[in-house]
């Protein structure tokens, strides 16, 4: 084959990437072809595209090379004729790589599809009115729910840090700061200043946990004051300045935007957004990418740190949790003493494989609930005023973390039998069950009752009240950034009830798990395990210190699914057979259903009535139940709707865990005998949940002699090294896409 002809191919490719990013190659007044121009030296040359504006004015070349060709060599070639014909844009492309260059500004980079005009035009009226990041001004204060809020010292470092790096060229950033600091308020300053700098016009805000969405949109409403919306699974996108959005679903519609659509792409909580598939809804978009988390640097993976393009594994800025405790940015907390423990023996043994309702029936039942609680309350009501003196109503805001929905309710009843003078109001259950969680999230917020909120993970992270004065663990906790998180629920400030410390209730010691003391909190707080115990004397190794995020491991070993306000525990079973059985004989009447079957998108309003209708006391089918009788996180409802109605086959938990395998394969510059043998452990992994070193001994692999080709091919350590990340990356991340 020709050289001409296999460049010919490669211009076809370019031909249908361009219409995908919204161009018509056909349209002369759009694209044009075989540009003819001469060079300054007096020689002749032709750029092979030239895309135009609306006005027919020189937006950018491409120059187009035959597959065989990397694209980025042709950068000498595409200058003179993008400079001839005044186009301020170069793209790069044999038909599979594509490479973006602003040539007046920065080197050229691989994106992942064309810009479209409106990206370019955008990009183009940007660069023509940008200022320095420095000449913006920082602000002293802002308006956030209604009250004047000063810009504290660090927010300030943190948003100087970001200008600094910008102005060096530098296009990733990632910010460290503990919960309670004002992560999301910071980030709203800072793209304020971008957008008034000329930085930035599109930006998306991606969150993993809906709780997190609409603080998001909150903060954007109150200090931005910008046109912002929700992008939901199977909703009509709009043309808003704002995009907010769940990971889970930018998964699924992330091609419905072109590479260059936003300017900006902020991720919360981005240390869980790093992992496989999750990753390509991050890569996608060639931006300015600002991670947020509040995850200590020693638990982040290294390939954080690698996509954030930071130097010796650490964050762009770094505000520590005891530097905001010193600076009385945080509250500090004290456990309370005196309380009866609940230690369960073996209790922490293969904690991710338990099945919770037997520990409950074990180390939890109805004499023990009712001890705790009523300890609790006690004891809250004795100390209140001392912990906030402006707090007027007792025992001040409560959050009880429960072990499952059944025990959730459990507890509620006894609180609410403690205060029979509320009349069912002093305590509520908040889950996902509940029709109307977020009403009893605005109440539980702002209103005297309920003072008691009893959740099982809803309010773990994303949930910001700032007159929290009680924490209550009535459950183990075995994750170093699950506690932090639980934690953070009562270290934000509340000088308008004088809030000068909070009480953690820690029933089951999961304080000494984390050698967590109260006695010096400026201290290394819940980053370590040293156990007390004569049969668990030595720490556990860092590969099972995971983040469990919300859920925990065991939801997908166990057979049922929890549901209704009681936790009634139906067998996964019978709950998607009940599923499909209904949205198969509803759809032939419900025009929303029928709709979601023909492919078509949903307004707003039809998705909130659709989600209000299924999650009746009747059925409770809702997302989070359906994930879980799915073993699936990466899906959305409507996803499973097309489940039920046979238009979408839902991946299984193992291949989720293949393609997370592949994806973290492919992230990696492994030689050929690498990545076989790494597929060979593949399965066993999958299987187990993780790799040891011992699994090398044991038949199927030992017939391999697996541990000797290991060692040759990795060394000891670097094996070792490898079975840690896999585990941590690969096979200890769930079908959430998150450690689990």
């Amino acid at each position: 084959m020709s050289d001409f002809s296999k460049e010919t191919d490669a211009r076809i490719n370019i031909d249908d990437l361009l219409r995908q990013a919204g161009w018509n190659p056909a349209d002369k007044s759009q694209v044009m072809t075989e540009i003819s121009a001469q060079m300054a030296d007096g020689r002749r040359g032709r750029a092979d595209y030239l895309l135009l504006d609306q006005r027919g004015r020189p937006l950018a070349v491409i120059e187009a090379k035959k597959r065989a060709i990397e694209p980025y060599v042709a950068k000498n070639q595409a200058l003179p004729y993008a400079r001839k014909l005044e186009a301020p844009f170069i793209f790069l492309s044999n038909g599979e790589l594509i490479y973006f260059w602003d040539y007046q500004n920065d080197d050229a980079r691989i994106v992942n599809s064309f810009f479209s005009r409106r990206d370019l035009e955008r990009l183009l009226e940007m660069r023509s009115t940008r200022q320095p990041l420095a000449t913006i001004e920082i602000p002293e204060y802002y308006t956030r729910q209604g009250e004047i809020r000063l810009v504290r010292p660090y927010q300030r470092e943190t948003m100087q840090a970001i200008d600094h790096a910008v102005e060096l060229g530098k296009r990733r950033f990632l910010l460290e700061l503990p919960t309670g600091t004002g992560k999301t308020d910071l980030i709203c300053l800072q793209l304020k200043r971008l957008i008034q700098s000329g930085y930035a016009e599109k930006i998306l805000f991606l969150v993993d946990r809906e709780q997190l969405a609409k603080q998001a949109l909150e903060a954007i409403q109150d200090v931005l004051q910008r046109n912002s919306y929700w992008l939901k699974p199977s909703v009509i996108r709009q043309e808003q300045q704002i995009t907010v959005c769940l990971l889970q679903t930018m998964i699924s519609r992330y091609r419905e935007f072109t590479s260059g659509y936003f300017d900006v792409v902020v991720a919360d909580e981005c240390h869980r957004s790093i992992y496989g598939v999750w990753q390509t809804a991050l890569t996608h978009f060639d931006a300015f990418h600002i991670g947020l988390t509040a995850t200590p640097a020693a638990y982040i993976e290294r390939n954080t740190f690698d996509f954030y393009n930071c130097r010796n594994e650490q964050p762009d800025f770094n505000y520590s949790i005891q530097t905001a405790f010193e600076q009385k940015y945080l509250v500090p907390y004290r456990f309370a003493t005196g309380i009866t423990e609940i230690i369960a023996e073996g209790a922490e043994v293969d904690e991710v494989y338990y099945d919770p309702a037997a520990f409950e029936r074990k180390w939890t039942n109805e004499a023990s609930n009712r001890l705790m609680m009523q300890e609790f309350d006690r004891l809250a009501w004795e100390n209140y005023q001392e912990l906030a003196p402006g707090q007027k109503i007792g025992p001040g805001k409560s959050i009880v973390f429960a072990l499952t929905k059944n025990h959730a309710a459990r507890l509620t009843r006894y609180l609410n039998e403690l205060h029979p003078e509320c009349k069912g109001r002093y305590a509520e259950v908040i889950t996902s069950d509940v029709a109307n969680a977020d009403d009893l999230i605005r109440q539980f917020k702002y209103e005297d009752s309920p003072q008691v909120a009893v959740s099982v993970d809803m309010l773990n992270t994303g949930f910001d009240c700032r007159e929290v004065l009680h924490l209550v663990m009535c459950r183990t906790v075995r994750s170093p950034i699950l506690y932090q998180q639980i934690r953070g629920r009562g270290t934000r400030t509340a000088p308008h009830i004088d809030k000068r410390k909070f009480v953690i209730y820690d029933f089951f010691r999961n304080h000494e798990y984390f050698n967590d003391s109260d006695t010096d909190i400026y201290a290394d707080t819940g980053r370590g395990h040293v156990s007390t115990r004569s049969n668990q004397q030595q720490s556990r190794p860092r590969s099972e210190l995971i983040e469990l995020g919300l859920r925990d491991r065991w939801q997908q070993y166990v057979s049922y699914v929890e549901v209704g306000t009681e936790g009634e525990r139906v067998d996964k079973r019978d709950y998607l057979t009940n599923w499909e059985q209904t949205i198969q004989s509803a759809v032939t009447n419900d025009p929303i259903l029928q709709k979601i079957r023909d492919g078509e998108l949903l307004t707003e309003t039809e998705e909130t009535e659709l989600v209000r209708r299924l999650n009746t006391p009747r059925y409770y089918f809702n997302e989070e139940n359906l994930r879980r009788a799915y073993r699936n996180y990466n899906n959305s409802l409507i996803d499973f709707i097309r489940a039920a109605l046979g238009t979408l086959k839902i991946k299984s938990h193992e291949e989720l865990l293949e393609e997370n395998f592949r994806a973290w394969l492919v992230s990696h510059s492994f030689a050929p005998a690498q990545a076989q043998y790494l597929s060979l452990l593949k399965n066993r992994g999958i299987a187990k949940g993780q790799l040891t070193i011992d699994d090398l001994f044991l038949p199927p692999l030992s017939v391999l002699n697996a541990a000797g080709l290991g060692i040759e091919l990795f060394g000891e350590q670097g094996l070792r090294d490898i079975f840690d990340e896999l585990n941590r990356s690969v096979f200890a991340v769930d079908a959430t896409g998150t450690e689990g």
